[in-house]
Parts: structure tokens; sequence; C-alpha cells
């Protein structure tokens, strides 16, 4: 009952939210199209529910760099990462039930997959737009950038904690505690602007 009426929120959420937002998808959409000067549409496959793989929709946020060897996040690129506008396109990935609106994030082949014991109930759950851990972890990449192996700090702090918040939200999640998490979501978003600004 409770998966039941969590899929109808997420339509109904996602539904409206496309609704409102939608003039700033299309926005979004034509800065990455001419910042990147690729289709503005970055598709990559990820973890999903059950361990099944799934393609994952975001905004481009990468440009070649002057050298045309290696890619680099662009400035339009790192306005939409910094306010998680890049991942608007997510909510289609809710719509087709991939995802959640809230939920553990969505990883790479690698991670969520390879979890063992109690760890891997967390493959039950739809990954989200958003989660206690993305909060906790809303400046990721700057914290990564700061350490001498990022895929060394991730692997061994960062990871492992998600999975434990994850864990936690798998044992005590309700209907209330995800309103909460989506205002939280909102409050930080904002809280950023208004500082930035």
């Amino acid at each position: 009952m409770r998966s039941i009426f969590k899929r109808l929120f997420d339509i109904s959420f996602s539904v409206f939210a496309l609704s409102l937002f939608f003039w700033l998808l299309i926005i979004t959409w034509f800065m990455a199209i001419i910042d990147t000067g690729t289709n503005g549409i970055f598709i990559q496959e990820r973890i999903g529910q059950y361990g099944k793989k799934f393609k994952i929709y975001k905004l481009r946020t990468m440009q070649m760099t002057s050298n045309l060897e290696t890619f680099e996040i662009s400035k339009i690129g790192k306005f939409l990462r910094n306010y998680k506008l890049d991942e608007l396109p997510q909510m289609i990935n809710v719509l087709k039930s991939e995802m959640s609106i809230v939920g553990p994030r969505p990883d790479i082949v690698g991670y969520y997959d390879l979890l063992e014991g109690e760890n891997r109930k967390i493959l039950k759950l739809k990954p989200g737009l958003t989660s206690l851990a993305s909060l906790k972890y809303y400046n990721e990449e700057e914290l990564l950038g700061k350490q001498a192996s990022f895929l060394d700090y991730n692997d061994k702090i960062i990871f492992p904690d998600k999975v434990k918040m994850n864990l936690e939200y798998y044992y005590n999640q309700t209907f209330c505690g995800d309103l909460k998490i989506i205002g939280d979501t909102f409050k930080l978003i904002f809280n950023r602007l208004k500082t930035e600004l």
C-alpha cells in the first residue's frame, strides 16, 4: 500500500513540477546546447531498483577543453550543478517509474550493485532525486576536489556513509519524512541562491 501511495505521489509531483518549471527546463536545455555544442542532454547508465540498470537523463554540463583532449565543467554547467538544475530531466525518469522523488541517488555500475548482506536491502528502493545522503553531500564535488585522491576518499569515506544513511532510510521511511526531505532540499537550494546573490 505504501509503495502504491508513493508511486501516486511521484507521478503527481513530477507532473506538477514539469508543468510549473517546463519553461525553466527549456531555457536551461538551450543553455546546455549552446554551452557544450551538443544536443544538451547527457544520458548515462545507472543502477536502479533491484540492481536493474537504467538510463538516467541530465543536462550536459561538461565541455571540451581548448586542447580538445579532455572535458571540464563549464561556467554555465557549474551554475546548473550548483542549483541542481541539470537534474530537471530526471522528472522523466520518475514518470517512467525508474526513479522516485525521494530515495538513494543512483550510482554508476560498481557501487550499489556490489553491496553485500544487509546493505543490499537498499536495492529494494527506487533511486531518488533527493535523499538525506544527497543533502549531507550537497557539495560533494567541491569536497572531492580538495582530496589528494578523490576516488579513494569517495570509496572509503563518502560512499560507506551514504550506504549507512540510505539503509537507515530503508528502515525508517515515512511519507512525512519524505516531505521533510523535499522541503529541506528546496530550502538548501534557496539558501545557496540567496547567499551567492
